[in-house]
């Protein structure tokens, strides 16, 4: 355990327990809508005094938690495909390992940057044509994936399993540009192989001390009781509301690793 102090407080303290609830609770509500909510935690851990690649693994308990009670809420409200969720999971869950263990001797600036740009070209998709985003193709979902489905699921749990950051947002589009899904329906999904592949990649971080299970599992209690929040709410709101929550998260995201914005 790595005992962190910020401004003379223990972790234990009631000021960085709040802190880190209602950071926690912040991520699990804009994880579950879109994506990206995880940068807002990984910056309170290094403010708290973690370093970056421990802040990386130990996000993951808390990520652990939310998909867990978003995944029932999507699945209780009929918005979650588990058969074509768990098929997806396997390459999700494979890539998440290599990019775990990519993670913990790489620097990862440069691939920052990388995702910054596809965020903004990802803004673009979402505006030039938004009824995809709202509607979906129904056709699409009674189509077995082909083989380069699953070579890109793939390669996004590699990123997922490298920095985790904005990955909801990268499975968000392939769910719904490539597998047919309305956001509601691709959120089901989403949260549901997070779930799954996320105890892969922590079990990777935790064989190389890259977690603080005190901060993660304190941060974990507003990221559980925030994806219920935000699960709830989103299948009561429907995929228009969350389109314009994705397209917030993106650009706050893209800018802020951009240098733009400084979420510290």
């Amino acid at each position: 355990m790595i005992h962190v102090y910020f401004e003379g407080l223990s972790i234990f303290s009631w000021q960085v327990i709040t802190l880190l609830v209602v950071s926690g609770f912040l991520v699990g509500v804009i994880n579950t809508f879109a994506g990206s909510g995880t940068v807002i935690g990984y910056s309170i851990f290094i403010l708290l005094g973690l370093p970056a690649p421990i802040a990386n693994g130990t996000t993951r308990l808390g990520v652990i938690m939310q998909t867990l009670a978003a995944s029932y809420f999507f699945k209780k409200g009929g918005a979650l495909d588990l058969k074509k969720g768990t098929l997806l999971a396997i390459p999700i869950t494979l890539g998440s390992i290599l990019g775990a263990q990519i993670a913990v001797s790489i620097d990862k600036e440069i691939f920052e940057k990388i995702v910054a740009v596809l965020m903004f070209i990802m803004l673009g998709i979402v505006f030039y044509k938004p009824e995809r985003w709202l509607e979906g193709h129904a056709s699409s979902r009674n189509v077995p994936p082909k083989w380069w489905h699953y070579l890109l699921y793939f390669a996004i749990g590699m990123y997922g399993g490298f920095i985790h950051i904005g990955v909801g947002i990268f499975l968000m589009a392939a769910l719904v540009l490539v597998s047919g899904y309305d956001l509601v329906n691709a959120n089901g999904i989403k949260v549901y192989t997070v779930f799954i592949y996320s105890p892969f990649a922590l079990a990777v971080f935790m064989l190389n001390d890259h977690v603080d299970y005190a901060m993660g599992l304190i941060s974990a209690i507003g990221n559980l009781i925030g994806g219920i929040v935000a699960s709830i709410f989103a299948l009561k709101r429907g995929p228009g509301f969350v389109r314009w929550v994705l397209i917030v998260v993106m650009l706050l995201f893209a800018l802020h690793l951009l240098g733009v914005l400084d979420f510290q």
